[in-house]
Parts: structure tokens; C-alpha cells; sequence
């Protein structure tokens, strides 16, 4: 699928493994795992294809984040996207950390 980003700290973080944002700075291992689910995101022809991917976690959010779907980068962070099924297009809104993300 095509992978967009809506903001640029998300692109940097992904091409680069670093941004230039000091507001947006992560642990090597959630750069990994962010540029990882970047990486699935990219390859699979459908959403569906996410569902077998267990280490993934994927779900549609509900409530306040109604349309928003997410997949881990790790254990404490989560990958925030809008799917677009007919342009086949995923655009990525956030990167979250879990325990924030109740507030």
C-alpha cells in the first residue's frame, strides 16, 4: 500500500531513524520497531493482510479515535494510521506511547 505521512517528524523518523524535532525523540528500539511496522504497512496489498501478524497487535481504535487504526512498534508504543481501502492508501497520523494514551 502507499504509506503517507502527516507530519514530517514521522517521514524523518522513518527515512532517517532520527528527527530533527527534539520535541519527537525515541529510544533506539522504538525507532526499530516503528520503521518495522512502516515496513508491513508498506508490502501488504490489503489491511487484511496485517490481521495473522500477531506481533503486530492491529486494531481499529474507537471512541474519540473512531476511523483511526493502530499496530505496536513495541510493547509501550503504537503506530496510529488512517486507512484508505479504495486508493489504497495508509496515512500515518502519530506515534503513541501506551501509557499516555488513556489521557
Amino acid at each position: 500500500m502507499i504509506v503517507v505521512f502527516t507530519q514530517d517528524y514521522l517521514s524523518e523518523l522513518y527515512e532517517k531513524g532520527s528527527t530533527s524535532d527534539k520535541k519527537h525523540r525515541f529510544q533506539p528500539n522504538v525507532v526499530r520497531g516503528y520503521q518495522k511496522g512502516i515496513n508491513y504497512l508498506k508490502v501488504v496489498n490489503k489491511i487484511e493482510d496485517l490481521f495473522p501478524i500477531k506481533s503486530l497487535n492491529y486494531e481499529v481504535l474507537t471512541g474519540d479515535k473512531k476511523g483511526i487504526s493502530s499496530i505496536r512498534a513495541n510493547d509501550k508504543y503504537r503506530i496510529e494510521f488512517i486507512v484508505d481501502k479504495e486508493n489504497e492508501m495508509i496515512t500515518v497520523c502519530n506515534i503513541l506511547e501506551l501509557s499516555n494514551h488513556y489521557k
